[in-house]
């Protein structure tokens, strides 16, 4: 018998396996799919020699994860790539805030009035971040916090909703950048905790930058993989699970799944009946004839660049697609350019790029016009540079990857309490009505995003559980 086996090779998915097989527990893990991935996967979707990123492509959680930390990836072949800037946010003028490395030129580019503002909100936090990182990610009682106060600290600044929070900023520069960083979980301004998940994205950036896995994110989970093959883990794909019975005899059960698709599985009827899905997103994967002709230079520069003139664009865009059930006209726009900084994801002289906005729930209409027509405003002549696209709204995305309901790439809406308290208001969001079943996916805590933490945390609670018996 197996002392555990996963289901689902996503980064928790995987993460969770490593972590109990470095602690000498027997572990099979099985996907779905032809490949182990997850949300951090690499395809050729356009056109031979450009290599794309179905979902995730830049990742300031991952190379601050603890749990990535850990683990010596990169003798499995994971390289981190950094842009010259992380994340630049350009206006319509021409002109652009930015999100560097440095405190200093993130403050210079919001101009006198704000960058005082910004390094006192950034200052109390980014000495101990690794500290902080630590404790945020590792809520709730799976770890003891190492520094109480500055955690205290940190919920007092970053708990009220974002919109509080940017009042300390006077100019567009830094509430559209701010607002911009809020909108990477899918959650409008307003919310509850925003201004934490805004504070998390700057800080991260400022610790170790927004890079991308040289080859791909597909990289990563391949690190991941062989890691977990040389711990004595086996990987199985094409390996569907419709039942628990499906599965071979083990000690503990691991899923990576939605809680919805968990409860079909394990037959948990309507356990996880009250937990919410949040907005869906519409994706276009471009192969381009050159690099994207932002106006704004440092646009130009950066792995990531944030699209939305201002805080109020970008809060009218996340309220229709998250409160009013349509796409809005000009939405917000996060675009990711890995092949500035890695030549090798598309033939010589040329580039892959790819654009996401927010659609409702379940949204079946096609926005790709709309995108265009947005990025067109910061990049004219971005059209003329198009040699092939692949676009997948929320039914595509959903097919593609199981935890994908409705296009909510967030595994769950990242909104009101479920932000921290997911799947279940509980302290124990691991645990399943069935005492040897757990879940790890980004719909507990901390939630989403590529860091593997959710299966770190997942995987404590399940040796607990192994150890006692």
């Amino acid at each position: 018998m197996l002392d555990a086996v996963v289901v689902g090779a996503g980064p928790n998915g995987l993460t969770a396996a490593v972590e109990l097989a470095r602690r000498g527990f027997s572990v099979a893990l099985f996907e779905a799919r032809s490949t182990v991935g997850g949300g951090a996967r690499t395809e050729e979707l356009t056109l031979p020699g450009f290599r794309h990123d179905p979902c995730s492509a830049a990742h300031p959680l991952a190379i601050n994860s603890p749990a990535f930390r850990a683990l010596p990836l990169e003798r499995y072949g994971l390289e981190w790539l950094h842009a010259e800037l992380p994340m630049a946010h350009p206006f319509p003028d021409g002109s652009a805030a930015v999100l560097a490395r440095t405190v200093g030129e993130t403050a210079a580019s919001f101009g006198p009035r704000d960058a005082g503002a910004y390094r006192r909100l950034i200052g109390p936090f980014l000495p101990k971040w690794d500290t902080l990182a630590r404790d945020f990610m590792s809520l709730p009682m799976t770890a003891l916090p190492r520094d109480p106060v500055t955690l205290a600290r940190f919920g007092l600044t970053g708990l009220p909703p974002s919109t509080l929070l940017m009042r300390r900023f006077r100019d567009e520069p830094a509430k559209a950048l701010f607002s911009g960083l809020v909108a990477h979980v899918m959650a409008p301004l307003g919310g509850f905790a925003t201004g934490a998940v805004g504070l998390v994205f700057a800080l991260a950036a400022h610790a170790r930058g927004w890079p991308l896995a040289r080859g791909g994110s597909q990289s990563l989970s391949d690190a991941l993989a062989a890691y977990l093959k040389d711990l004595g883990g086996s990987v199985h794909t094409d390996y569907e699970v419709k039942r628990l019975d499906d599965l071979p005899p083990a000690r503990a059960y691991v899923f990576d799944t939605s809680p919805t698709a968990l409860a079909r599985i394990a037959g948990f009827g309507n356990h996880y009946g009250g937990y919410r899905y949040g907005p869906g997103v519409f994706k276009v994967d471009y192969a381009l004839d050159g690099p994207v002709p932002w106006t704004a230079k440092e646009a130009r520069a950066a792995g990531t660049v944030q699209v939305g003139a201002s805080s109020a664009e970008i809060g009218t865009a996340l309220r229709a697609a998250a409160r009013e059930g349509r796409a809005p006209d000009k939405p917000f726009l996060i675009t990711v350019q890995p092949s500035v900084v890695d030549p090798t994801r598309a033939p010589d002289g040329k580039h892959v790029f790819w654009a996401y906005g927010h659609v409702p729930h379940g949204w079946t209409g096609d926005l790709t016009d709309t995108i265009e027509r947005q990025l067109e405003r910061f990049a004219p002549g971005f059209r003329d540079r198009v040699l092939a696209r692949a676009t997948a709204g929320p039914p595509e995305l959903a097919a593609r990857n199981a935890n994908y309901i409705g296009g909510d790439i967030a595994s769950g809406a990242a909104s009101g309490l479920q932000l921290l308290l997911r799947p279940r208001p509980t302290l124990f969001p691991y645990h399943t009505p069935h005492p040897a079943v757990f879940i790890c996916s980004s719909a507990t805590p901390p939630g989403p995003g590529v860091h593997g933490m959710s299966g770190h945390n997942a995987a404590k609670a399940v040796w607990k559980r192994l150890r006692r018996i």
